[in-house]
């Protein structure tokens, strides 16, 4: 049975200034790299980017939704390091005292991901 994700693939067309973009704008500690491969840690889980094997592979990867507690705070700090938003945090689901906030970002290599964050009301 499956119990969890361990890595997450985001294939790049330029792994140095994506590497850089994981580690210096958003701030994730990179565990290892390579010429081809670089890997980061996320709370648990690793986040692989790498230069795609083969053409079929050289695609927008999945979007991976980064949680964060205030959505608005880490909005703003990512925003004054120049990273793209094209819409601001914004609320995308109510569920009974739970709203679930969004604000979608592209990284260097345009992948499109996510902050998202969950807040009790």
């Amino acid at each position: 049975m499956i119990e969890k994700i361990g890595q997450i693939g985001v294939p790049v067309r330029d792994i140095e200034r994506a590497a850089n973009f994981y580690k210096e704008k958003l701030g994730l500690p990179m565990l290892f790299s390579t010429k081809t491969m670089a890997f980061f840690k996320c709370e648990g889980l690793r986040i692989m980017l790498s230069l795609p094997e083969r053409e079929e592979f050289a695609h927008a990867s999945s979007v991976i939704y980064f949680q964060v507690e205030d959505i608005q705070e880490v909005y703003l700090a990512l925003k004054g390091k120049g990273v793209f938003f094209p819409v601001e945090p914004h609320l995308v689901a109510k569920m009974e005292q739970t709203e679930t906030w969004m604000a979608f970002f592209k990284d260097s290599e345009e992948n499109t991901h996510a902050l998202m964050s969950e807040v009790e009301v």
